[in-house]
């Protein structure tokens, strides 16, 4: 099961808790800006990241707006992380928030 959260909780979490953070974007968006700290997740790393990953840290899944974040934490919950989070706003809505937590071009 996935939650939703906004960015100020977000932001929490990477603080407080240190908080993993996946980017879902295209890698061409990722480079022109991405959460500081976030890793750029498609289906070649996935299995992967999942394999490697704290799966008792909170997971924090990233896209442009909140929404194809959803599904996505859905599916990290399913892979066994204990808390899993969908950004609502995505990196748009983050970027506007945390200008200074903006990695990137």
């Amino acid at each position: 099961m996935f939650q939703r959260i906004d960015a100020q909780k977000a932001k929490e979490l990477i603080d407080d808790q240190e908080a993993l953070v996946i980017d879902i974007r295209d890698p061409g968006s990722f480079n022109m800006g991405h959460i500081t700290g976030a890793v750029l997740i498609d289906n070649s790393n996935v299995q992967q990241f999942i394999a490697e990953a704290d799966h008792s840290k909170p997971l924090i899944v990233c896209c442009y707006h909140g929404n194809s974040s959803q599904p996505a934490a859905g599916f990290m919950s399913e892979q066994g992380f204990s808390q899993s989070f969908s950004l609502d706003g995505g990196f748009e809505h983050w970027k506007v928030i945390y200008p200074d937590q903006v990695s990137g071009s």
